[in-house]
């Protein structure tokens, strides 16, 4: 290298030293130059899967890069996250946060993350209510009914879910604390061997998302008490919600939403943040949202931090009260 060569390499050099907060916005601004991951940490085909498929799409065309949801299923979710929480703190792979990420702290000892010092939030992308159904063999019930049903035989009454420790389970968990009853839960192996035996009339009642219930509601094979959101939904404008007809302060969602790993810079978490915002302003994805039961939620990086917070202390004093032990 002669003499010029090496004086003007020299000062790039120092340059880049001097002012590394300039290198940094460079290589910010260009984000992102490349196709990003969400790490759906679940099967594919279900309602965690749908979404967000839904938003990477709409995403990619904000950010100008393919987003493409990649399905890690195993270890009850944990081998999915725990992908997200190892990548690299680029921005370049992503999580679809679900309730899990609120129930596990309290309930699996063996976690080997903590979701609200090694992940990071972007935003959510939509609360999912439940609905608390049960089989046409039980009969017609409100919820004043079915709570003087539960008074009057504590513990005669069952109610179904697709685990311990699940959305369902833990639902249910609730309502009992705040209605003052007596339940009697019985887990199955997922939500497809509890819907069945619902119907069946093999258990008498089950807490289930709005999309996995409404056809059998619509179709009349199942009843529909109430449901776990503040007010009465879109989709089930009959149907009254819980906490107006007789549990006061009863509220309950599934729901999703984007995390990153922790330390990803926060103007990349911005542009992020952006690109779910815009894709749950597209009509196609609000009406697919919609047509589900759910409603899209769009936050910003730090109300879903708060409702994180918020989930993982509810559902702790939840786990603790009820006993509720991992199988």
């Amino acid at each position: 290298m002669d003499r010029r060569s090496f004086i003007a390499l020299s000062a790039a050099t120092a340059a880049c030293t001097a002012w590394p907060g300039l290198a940094r916005a460079q290589r910010d601004d260009a984000f992102p130059s490349r196709s990003l991951r969400i790490i759906v940490p679940l099967a594919p085909g279900g309602g965690t899967d749908a979404v967000s498929r839904l938003v990477a799409i709409e995403m990619g065309h904000v950010l100008g890069q393919a987003v493409v949801v990649e399905n890690q299923s195993g270890g009850s979710g944990t081998i999915g996250m725990m992908t997200v929480v190892r990548a690299a703190p680029d921005g370049y792979t992503l999580l679809t946060g679900t309730p899990s990420l609120s129930i596990d702290p309290s309930l699996r000892h063996d976690m080997k993350f903590d979701p609200l010092k090694d992940l990071q939030p972007v935003s959510l992308f939509s609360k999912v209510p439940y609905v608390l159904v049960s089989s046409s063999h039980l009969g017609a019930l409100t919820v004043a009914q079915l709570l003087a049903k539960a008074k009057a035989a504590p513990g005669a009454l069952t109610f179904g879910s697709p685990g311990v420790g699940s959305g369902g389970h833990l639902a249910g968990e609730l309502f009992q604390l705040m209605a003052g009853v007596k339940l009697t839960h019985i887990p199955y192996k997922g939500s497809g061997p509890a819907m069945n035996d619902l119907r069946g009339g093999r258990i008498d009642l089950l807490f289930g998302t709005t999309p996995a219930v409404v056809q059998f509601i619509h179709a009349g094979a199942l009843h529909a008490i109430g449901v776990s959101s503040p007010t009465r939904t879109r989709i089930l404008p009959e149907v009254p919600a819980i906490s107006e007809s007789g549990v006061p302060g009863y509220s309950t969602y599934s729901w999703y939403g984007a995390w990153a790993p922790a330390r990803v810079p926060r103007d990349v978490i911005d542009k992020l943040n952006a690109a779910v915002r815009a894709a749950l302003d597209s009509p196609k994805v609000r009406q697919a949202i919609e047509a589900d039961g759910g409603e899209p939620a769009a936050t910003t990086p730090e109300a879903a931090g708060r409702f994180l917070q918020a989930e993982i202390a509810k559902w702790r004093e939840v786990i603790a009260k009820a006993g509720i032990k991992a199988e």
